[in-house]
């Protein structure tokens, strides 16, 4: 058998299947191609293939109408939960990141991550119907009070204010609208079946996101969204082992038949650690969740956002504040800095959600409000200051400047746009820009000569149409000439996939 690798998935086809036409009279030898047999998940695993449907006469037992076990009635009550301000200190647990197993189809950890066997002796159910048992659970709806913390973690100085003065920010001619073609689906990158299998290498069974940058020549860091472990179903984040935020690195250059994790952070066998902590609160703190990721120097950064509560409305939430978190080693542990935060007033204002990229002296941050329907504005910080929000300034109307609120800044263009990536390509001298177009329900693109415009009308790089309830759209930051790649999650499936497009 011989093993052929195509787009990111992987065909099992006879290593013969050779016709001979002619050959006693010295003739050619015609080669008929055998049709693959087996079409393997992006892992190349067979073992990560479902199940083969039972053969054979069927069990009476199958036709018997299977109920739930139970109805539960939820019965709602408040119920007051005190919140200590600020919030303690949790224990940091780390174990080295394990290697990439040798036979990358074996389980690491099949103790932890293969189901239980059935019991010896234990038979299948009886012929006959079981009626549900309907039971009334409590379901209590927290109402959060913030209380004193008796014993604060210690809060370091905020630092010294800097006055950046006010810079001249024209923009250049407006370039034209990218040309995208060729989008496809290239592998699968996170859950049963994904590229480096992190189900069973890491307990990640369903995320989304898939936010990477640079994090030291040669590796790329990537970090996840909301990460659930067993009991995770589809559609949509569901189960237990709730992590708000993983992060795994890569050194795969050739992402043409998809993208390998090396290693993740973890706290435990086979168990991706949660960096950045929340309260798991509603109306207080759900989730923190990143946005973007750079590195400065040994100084590993990421974006994040604080949601207060996810909306009923789908793409629609509230979040506290958007925030900086930094890593001193090589994004293990991370500190969520306690002031490059930006509050979120009455619920408008802008960098909630952002997408920071250095590039030359400065690191530019792109960022809208919370959801996904707000518009596009500009700051930039001294690549020595990121942690100082007296140091930023915010594009507005042509020039820099210096401002208390970020709301100053200017519409470097009109949303609905949604979990916004940019990057500085440097063959093509060109920004690119990627985000969800709610309302078209799709990912879009656009590119600039300057980062704060003019930016080119938007081209759709992958439709919902095609990929039910898609988001996210963050870019590798590899990709080169005319290759975008990038990740796109999807709500069906709760997971991420790596996409390529050809863009001209």
């Amino acid at each position: 058998m011989g093993l052929l690798r195509s787009g990111g998935l992987r065909w099992i086809v006879p290593a013969c299947a050779v016709a001979v036409a002619g050959t006693a009279l010295g003739g050619s030898v015609a080669v008929v191609h055998a049709a693959p047999s087996i079409v393997l998940p992006s892992s190349g695993c067979e073992a990560d293939l479902p199940p083969k449907p039972k053969m054979g006469p069927v069990d009476p037992r199958d036709l018997i109408p299977r109920l739930p076990d139970r109805f539960s009635i939820p019965l709602p009550y408040p119920r007051i939960v005190p919140v200590p301000e600020p919030a303690p200190e949790k224990p940091v647990v780390r174990i080295p990141s394990e290697k990439p197993p040798k036979d990358p189809c074996s389980d690491p950890c099949p103790d932890i991550t293969d189901p239980p066997k059935p019991k010896p002796g234990t038979g299948g159910p009886a012929l006959s119907i079981e009626f549900p048992k309907i039971t009334f659970d409590p379901a209590p709806k927290d109402i959060p009070v913030p209380v004193p913390n008796p014993n604060p973690p210690p809060v370091p100085p905020p630092p010294a204010a800097i006055a950046p003065g006010v810079d001249a920010g024209p923009v250049a001619s407006r370039p034209a609208r990218p040309r995208v073609s060729d989008v496809d689906l290239v592998s699968t990158l996170t859950g049963k079946g994904s590229t480096s299998r992190t189900d069973k290498r890491w307990q990640i069974h369903g995320t989304d996101l898939g936010i990477m940058w640079e994090s030291t020549p040669g590796k790329v860091a990537v970090v996840f969204g909301d990460t659930f472990g067993k009991g995770f179903r589809p559609p949509g984040a569901n189960g237990r082992d709730w992590r708000s935020n993983v992060l795994g690195f890569s050194s795969d250059k050739k992402l043409s038949d998809g993208m390998s994790i090396d290693t993740m952070i973890q706290d435990s066998r086979c168990h991706a650690a949660e960096l950045l902590s929340a309260r798991r609160i509603d109306r207080y703190e759900m989730t923190v969740i990143p946005t973007s990721g750079f590195a400065v120097g040994d100084r590993q950064f990421m974006t994040y956002m604080s949601v207060r509560t996810w909306g009923e409305i789908p793409g629609v939430w509230l979040t506290n504040h958007g925030g900086l978190a930094y890593s001193d080693d090589g994004g293990s542990t991370w500190t969520k800095d306690p002031y490059a935060r930006w509050d979120n007033i009455f619920g408008v204002s802008q960098f909630q959600v952002s997408s920071m990229v250095p590039q030359g002296e400065y690191v530019y941050m792109f960022g809208t409000p919370n959801s996904r329907i707000g518009s596009v504005g500009l700051a930039r910080v001294h690549r020595d200051h990121v942690l100082n929000k007296t140091a930023y300034q915010y594009w507005r109307d042509g020039r820099w400047v210096p401002a208390r609120d970020g709301n100053v800044a200017s519409v470097i263009f009109a949303g609905p746009a949604g979990e916004v990536s940019a990057r500085y390509d440097e063959k093509s001298q060109r920004w690119q820009l990627t985000y969800l177009d709610a309302f078209r329900g799709a990912i879009m693109l656009r590119k600039a000569r300057e980062p704060q415009g003019l930016w080119s009308e938007p081209s759709e790089l992958v439709h919902s149409s095609k990929y039910a309830q898609l988001y996210g759209g963050f870019m590798h930051p590899w990709s080169s000439g005319e290759d975008l790649y990038f990740t796109m999650s999807t709500w069906t499936d709760y997971n991420v996939s790596l996409m390529r497009a050809r863009i001209r």
